[in-house]
Formats: C-alpha cells, sequence, structure tokens
C-alpha cells in the first residue's frame, strides 16, 4: 500500500504552506503513518556498527535499533554529565520478552568491531547466549514490538496486520498489552516516554478480539443488499 503523501503525481505530494496550510498539515500526518510487515529473515539479520538507528517497516535493524537506545540512555552523576546506563534498557527488554518466553534471563547487544558488527543475544535461565536469530518468528516479532515501545522516536500511527501470528494462543494477551502500551496513553502528558503513537492492528481472530476493549473495536462484515442492476455484497 502505497502512502499519497510520498508519491511523486497527488495533491498532497505538490501542496505547500503558502497554497493550503491545512492539507499540509494532512500531508505531514500521513507522513507519518507506517505499514510494519515484520519479516524474520530481515530480523534475524546482524547490523553493522554504521546501519541506521531505527527500526524498518520490515524489522530490518533491529539489533542496531536496541544498541542506539542502550547508548543513548542514561542517568545524570553529580557533575550533571550523563552516564549512559545500557543495562537498564537491556533489562527492560528483557523484561518484557519473559512476557513471552519465560525462559529468557538477559539480552544484550554484542558489539564486534573486528567484523564491525552488533549482534542481538539472549541468555536463558541456564546461562546460555543464544544469537536472536534462534527466536522464533514469533518471538522475533514480539521484539521488535518491544524496542518500538522503548523508541521515543517511533512516532504517528503505527499499522500491522495479524499481530497474533506465531504466538501461542495462551501468549495473546501479552501481545496485546504490549500494543496498548505502545499507543500514547491519553491520560498523561506527552513527553519522552509516552510519544505520540496509535496502533492499528486487524485480525480474524477470535481470541484476540475477545481481549481488546469493546470502545476500541471495529468489526466490518460482508452483507447482501439490493442495486438498480441486482444483488450485491458490501463490506459494513
Amino acid at each position: 500500500v502505497s502512502n499519497p503523501a510520498t508519491q511523486p503525481r497527488t495533491v498532497l505530494s505538490v501542496v505547500n504552506a503558502a497554497e493550503n496550510p491545512t492539507v499540509l498539515c494532512a500531508k505531514r500526518e500521513m507522513e507519518s503513518w507506517h505499514l510494519l510487515q515484520l519479516e524474520p529473515a530481515a530480523l534475524r539479520e546482524p547490523d553493522p556498527v554504521n546501519a541506521p538507528i531505527h527500526l524498518d517497516a520490515n524489522g530490518a535493524h533491529l539489533a542496531a535499533t536496541v544498541y542506539h537506545l542502550a547508548q543513548a540512555s542514561g542517568v545524570f552523576g553529580e557533575s550533571q554529565d550523563r552516564k549512559p546506563d545500557p543495562a537498564r534498557v537491556y533489562c527492560e527488554i528483557a523484561n518484557r520478552l519473559k512476557d513471552l518466553i519465560e525462559d529468557v534471563k538477559t539480552m544484550n547487544v554484542d558489539r564486534d568491531d573486528k567484523r564491525e558488527l552488533l549482534t542481538l543475544e539472549v541468555t536463558g535461565r541456564d546461562g546460555t547466549r543464544h544469537a536472536a536469530r534462534a527466536l522464533s518468528d514469533g518471538a522475533l516479532r514480539f521484539l521488535a514490538l518491544a524496542v518500538l515501545e522503548l523508541d521515543p522516536d517511533a512516532r504517528g500511527v503505527i499499522c500491522l496486520e495479524e499481530p497474533e501470528n506465531g504466538i501461542h494462543p495462551k501468549r495473546i494477551p501479552a501481545m496485546l498489552d504490549l500494543l496498548h502500551d505502545i499507543a500514547t496513553d491519553p491520560d498523561e502528558p506527552v513527553n519522552e516516554t509516552n510519544p505520540l503513537r496509535q496502533v492499528i492492528v486487524n485480525t480474524h481472530s477470535p481470541a484476540v478480539v475477545l481481549e481488546v476493549l469493546d470502545d476500541t473495536l471495529l468489526v466490518v462484515e460482508s452483507r447482501e443488499e439490493s442495486g438498480a442492476h441486482g444483488m450485491f455484497r458490501k463490506a459494513v
């Protein structure tokens, strides 16, 4: 699906503030729409040390994004100099991943300066370290969304299809809790820890529908109606 705000021959693509500031605002809003199509192959790839520091729509640059978030986080010491605190970020992501995989103990990003590679690693309760590519497809998607939730620069409307794919039915509530936490909390001020985000998902799963609050649910069904040229079906 192409975003009309970024296409070369649409009304939105050529508008400027002088001609129509309202339409320009609509363009800026539509430019913030992101359709996530997280692909396991992209999520499994390690990153070069100079890779982009934000997650792509297909999940590429997961390791680089985590590494950047870890290095950018920090605490202020007595001298008011910020000291990086990567352990806090790694701990937050690991704790979220434990909602899906109980065996997870810690996670981190291994930086190999010799090969100039960043590799995401997960450590189990028995102390065994595994590259993140050893995780299941569903766990990798869950991990990517957990990273997205922590990224203050990930803003706008985030859309994804069938988030339950690859997730054990008993873990669907954990996935929906994560998606809920990605979205802006309307009861809190918008800031770095509560960036302006909306999450839209589609699903055919009754298990997902049962877990979603009624006031956030939109149901679409196919109905048969009659018209000038006979009977037809439409989505309502």
